[in-house]
């Protein structure tokens, strides 16, 4: 099973915002720091369970266990709802992708467990200034 931590954030809500994913499994590990140009938090946030999915699927993975520290993400995706527009659209594309997998897992975790992808969204923040 391959692992899956996502974060997004941004700097000013809105204001520039980066994708933070830290990936393992197969006995390796894979980093990505995605800038998103500006948006809020929680845009930042779906914009990088989109992106982690799309990499999952052009990696081939078939069984995938994300974790978040987002409780919008997790409550949207369990409940495979989100009320706000620009969540629904980010949502239904990444229900689309979770769809395709032969599992998929979604959690909520702390800040605390969640640093590797912190650190890379707040990497991402800083390419959009480049």
């Amino acid at each position: 099973m391959i692992e899956v931590y996502i974060d997004g954030a941004s700097a000013g809500d809105p204001g520039p915002s980066g994708a933070g994913i830290f990936i393992k499994g197969h006995g390796g590990a894979e980093q990505y720091s995605i800038p998103l140009g500006n948006m809020s938090n929680h845009e930042a946030e779906f914009h990088a369970l989109l992106h982690a999915l799309e990499i999952c699927q052009k990696q081939n993975y078939k069984i995938v266990s994300f974790r978040t520290d987002s409780q919008a993400v997790e409550a949207a995706v369990e409940k495979r709802f989100a009320k706000k527009e620009p969540y629904r659209q980010l949502l239904e594309q990444s229900l689309k992708l979770m769809d395709e997998f032969d599992l998929f897992f979604i959690k909520w975790i702390p800040s605390k467990q969640n640093k590797v992808a912190d650190e890379l969204s707040r990497k991402a923040i800083l390419k959009n200034r480049d």
